[in-house]
C-alpha cells in the first residue's frame, strides 16, 4: 500500500500545518485493522490560526467577480476529475469502502458540485421591486466564514457538497472532517490553491468533538453546516443558537422503502440492495425498513436473497470487491449488537448475520425478515448492512406505518402505477423521495430531511439560501413625507 501519510494534520492558510501538542488521530485501514497514518488532533492555537486566515480571505474572495470565484470553482472540478483514480484510492484507505464505489461515488461526486456551483456563481443577483415611483432592491450578500462538519462515509463528497455552495456565495470554509477519516479533505484543500483560491479560504483542521465544538461557538463563524447523527446535530444546533447563526443539519434517518404488489421485482431488489448495502450499510439515506406486499413478499426475499449470496466481500482496492469493511470495529461491534437484538425480538434472520474470521471489521450482509413496526431494528438508526422486511397489505396502512418514525430523510417506492406513486409520495413525511429508484443523489436535485433528521437544503439552487443572506435597499425618487 502506497504511503498516505500527510505533510500536516492540518491546512491553514494554504500550506500544511503540525502541532504534535495535538491528541494523535490514528488513521486506520479497516480492511486489516493496520494504521496508516498518525494525525494530531487541532490544538486552540491551530484553531485560531484557521479561523483567523478564514476571515482575512473571505473578504479578499468575496470582492472578487462573481465570474472569477464561478472559474476557481470550476478549475477545481477539473482537478479532482483528472486525480480521480488516486482520490478514489485514498479514499477507499480512508474509508473502506470498495474502490468500484470510490471512483464512481465521492472525488466525481465532488468534481459534480464544484462544476454545478462555479457554473452558477455569475446568475447569484439580486432583484428590482418597483413601488410606484419608489423601487426596492435586493443585494445577496456572503455570510462570512462557515464552518463545515462532515461524516466518516463520504469524505470527499460531503466536503465539497458544503464547500461549493458556500464559496459560490462569497464565503470561506474551515471543515472539519470526522476523526476517523481525516484524510480526503486535506487533499482537497491542497486542489483548492492550485485552482487559483486565496490562502485560507478553504481550511481543513482534523482533530475530534472539543475542536468543532471550540468553532462552533467562536464569534467569527457566521455559520455552521454538519453531516452526522441526530444525537450530535442536536449538540451542535443547540450551541449554535447561542449566537443566532445559520445552521444546516443533514442528520441521520429510517428510510422506508415500499414495494407495491405491481412493482418490477428485479429493479425492486436492486433499489434496495442498493439502499441496504451500498459502502456497507453506512448511508444516512439508507432505506432499511423494506416494506413489500404480502402478496408479493416471498417472491421478493427469494430474489432478494438470491442475489445477496453472491455479494463478493474483500479487500476495498481490489477492483472486484462489493463489500468492504465497517469504518471502525466499534461500528461494528454496534452492528453486531443491533443483529443480536433483531433476533431477541423475533425477527427471522434470513441471510448473514456475522462477522467473518480474519483481519477487518468486515460484517456479512444481513437480512431480517418478519419485522414488525415495534422492533428496535425496525425503529433505530443502525448504520450498517442490516436490512428489514416488514409486509402490508393496503396503501393507507403502509403510508401510516412508513409516516411513523422521528426520522424524515428520505423514503422510496416502486409501483407501476404512476398515479399512485405520486399520491403516495405527497403524502410521505420525507425530505428526498424516489420513485422506481433509490439513493441517487445528483447535485442538481435539493438534499435534506424534515423531522429529527435535519433542517436546510444541500445541493441545488436551495443551498444558495442557507450561504447567504438578503439585504433589502429602499430607494426614495420623491420627498418624504411626516406628521411634523
Amino acid at each position: 500500500m502506497k504511503n498516505v501519510q500527510p505533510k500536516g494534520s492540518h491546512f491553514i492558510d494554504g500550506a500544511y500545518v503540525e502541532d504534535t501538542a495535538g491528541r494523535e488521530i490514528p488513521c486506520v485501514y479497516a480492511a486489516t485493522g493496520e494504521t496508516v497514518a498518525t494525525l494530531h488532533a487541532a490544538t486552540p492555537a491551530v484553531v485560531d490560526q484557521a479561523l483567523a486566515s478564514a476571515a482575512r480571505a473571505q473578504k479578499e474572495w468575496a470582492a472578487l467577480a462573481p465570474v472569477a470565484r464561478g472559474r476557481v470553482l470550476s478549475r477545481a472540478a477539473a482537478i479532482l476529475r483528472e486525480r480521480n483514480e488516486e482520490l478514489s484510492e485514498l479514499e477507499s484507505i480512508d474509508t473502506g469502502k470498495p474502490i468500484q464505489e470510490t471512483l464512481v461515488a465521492d472525488a466525481a461526486s465532488g468534481a459534480e458540485a464544484l462544476e454545478y456551483y462555479g457554473g452558477l456563481t455569475a446568475t447569484l443577483t439580486g432583484e428590482t421591486v418597483p413601488l410606484g415611483g419608489d423601487f426596492v432592491y435586493t443585494i445577496r450578500e456572503p455570510l462570512g466564514v462557515c464552518l463545515g462538519i462532515g461524516a466518516w462515509n463520504y469524505p470527499t463528497q460531503i466536503a465539497c457538497w458544503k464547500a461549493a455552495p458556500a464559496l459560490a456565495c462569497g464565503n470561506a470554509m474551515v471543515f472539519k472532517p470526522s476523526e476517523v477519516t481525516p484524510l480526503c479533505a486535506l487533499k482537497l484543500a491542497e486542489i483548492f490553491i492550485e485552482a487559483g483560491a486565496p490562502a485560507g479560504l478553504f481550511n481543513v483542521v482534523n482533530g475530534y468533538g472539543d475542536a468543532a465544538a471550540s468553532m462552533v461557538t467562536d464569534s467569527r463563524v457566521a455559520k455552521v453546516s454538519l453531516t452526522g447523527s441526530v444525537p450530535t446535530g442536536q449538540k451542535v444546533y443547540a450551541a449554535a443558537a447561542e449566537g443566532m447563526r445559520h445552521v444546516t443539519m443533514e442528520l441521520g434517518g429510517k428510510s422506508p422503502l415500499i414495494i407495491f404488489e405491481d412493482a418490477d421485482i428485479e429493479n425492486a431488489v436492486s433499489a434496495a440492495i442498493n439502499a441496504n448495502f451500498y459502502s456497507t450499510g453506512q448511508i444516512c439515506s439508507n432505506g432499511t425498513r423494506v416494506f413489500v406486499h404480502e402478496a408479493i413478499v416471498d417472491e421478493f426475499t427469494e430474489r432478494l436473497l438470491e442475489r445477496t449470496r453472491k455479494a463478493i466481500i474483500g479487500d476495498p482496492l481490489d477492483p472486484e470487491t462489493q463489500i468492504g469493511p465497517m469504518i471502525t470495529d466499534t461500528q461494528r461491534q454496534k452492528v453486531l449488537e443491533y443483529i443480536e437484538i433483531g433476533k431477541a425480538e423475533g425477527a427471522e434472520l434470513l441471510l448473514g448475520g456475522h462477522a467473518p474470521e480474519g483481519a477487518g471489521y468486515y460484517i456479512e450482509p444481513t437480512v431480517f425478515g418478519n419485522v414488525t413496526d415495534e422492533m428496535r431494528i425496525a425503529r433505530e438508526e443502525i448504520f450498517g448492512p442490516v436490512l428489514s422486511i416488514l409486509t402490508f397489505g393496503d396503501e393507507a396502512e403502509v403510508v401510516a406505518r412508513a409516516n411513523d418514525t422521528e426520522f424524515g430523510l428520505a423514503a422510496g417506492l416502486f409501483t407501476k402505477d404512476f398515479t399512485r406513486a405520486h399520491r403516495v409520495v405527497a403524502q410521505l413525511q420525507a425530505g428526498t423521495c424516489w420513485i422506481n429508484e433509490y439513493n441517487l443523489t445528483p447535485v442538481e436535485a435539493p438534499f435534506g430531511g424534515v423531522k429529527m433528521s435535519g433542517v436546510g437544503r444541500e445541493n441545488a439552487r436551495a443551498a444558495i439560501e442557507h450561504y447567504s443572506q438578503v439585504k433589502s435597499v429602499y430607494v426614495a425618487m420623491g420627498d418624504v413625507a411626516a406628521a411634523f
